[in-house]
């Protein structure tokens, strides 16, 4: 059976998202547990926490705000979204320039790797538990390393998720894995850090609204001091993460 719950966001748009039995998947592939290494990777945070850019609940969730409105967050979101639809209209052009196009955005060489890490890690994981066309179509079309946000938005259009479903559960995973960095780093208790990430919940929701509607042309960002920190991180003395 299938059911759809309609909610507002604060700019009053309307969205349904999709609650059928296939929207379970999501809930694995984007669990930290799920064998992609995200807890590797802290996308520049480990360098900001020691700039002092970072250093509290607050500051961590203006950071990750910044992230999800300006930065690496809504550029993944518009990348997968494009990845879904490509899968959807069976465009195979489409397909392959997002891929390119996500592979060479990464404004760093850590940044360059986490992403195409978890992306052919996030891949193979799903082909050999949740196989689907999809995934051996991209294989043929782009034979070459790809971004985590293509990747899933490739498989959840594979399966047929609600692309509002899987934007969501992508961008609160993000914001999850990073306040999870941030509380290895800096003294952020794991009560503040949830509440990092259920205050920017609806943010999360509001991205995905957006994203949901963008094209290509709506990449970029303009989230700065993100950048700089994935690259300062690279010739960081001490270090945690690979990002």
């Amino acid at each position: 059976m299938t059911t759809r719950t309609a909610f507002h966001t604060r700019t009053g748009t309307v969205m349904t998202t999709d609650t059928r039995e296939n929207f379970l998947p999501l809930l694995v592939w984007l669990n930290p547990s799920f064998p992609v290494g995200s807890f590797a990777y802290s996308h520049g945070i480990e360098w900001a926490v020691e700039a002092g850019d970072i250093k509290d609940a607050e500051t961590c969730a203006a950071w990750l705000t910044d992230l999800l409105n300006h930065g690496g967050a809504w550029s993944d979101a518009v990348l997968l979204a494009a990845a879904h639809r490509a899968i959807e209209t069976q465009d195979g052009a489409a397909l392959v320039e997002v891929a390119e196009l996500a592979s060479a955005l990464s404004p760093s060489k850590e940044r360059k790797l986490e992403t195409l890490k978890q992306g052919d890690a996030f891949l193979l994981a799903v082909k050999n538990a949740w196989p689907c066309e999809s995934i051996d179509r991209l294989a043929k079309i782009w034979p070459h390393a790809t971004a985590f946000p293509v990747a899933v938005g490739v498989a959840s259009a594979g399966h047929r998720i609600a692309l509002g479903s899987v934007l969501e559960a992508y961008l609160l995973a993000t914001v999850t894995n990073l306040v999870s960095a941030a509380v290895r780093l800096i003294p952020l208790g794991q009560t503040d850090g949830t509440k990092v990430v259920a205050r920017l919940t609806p943010l999360a929701r509001d991205v995905a609204v957006h994203a949901a509607r963008s094209t290509l042309d709506d990449v970029g960002g303009a989230a700065f001091r993100s950048d700089i920190a994935s690259m300062r991180h690279e010739t960081q003395y001490t270090r945690l993460f690979r990002s």
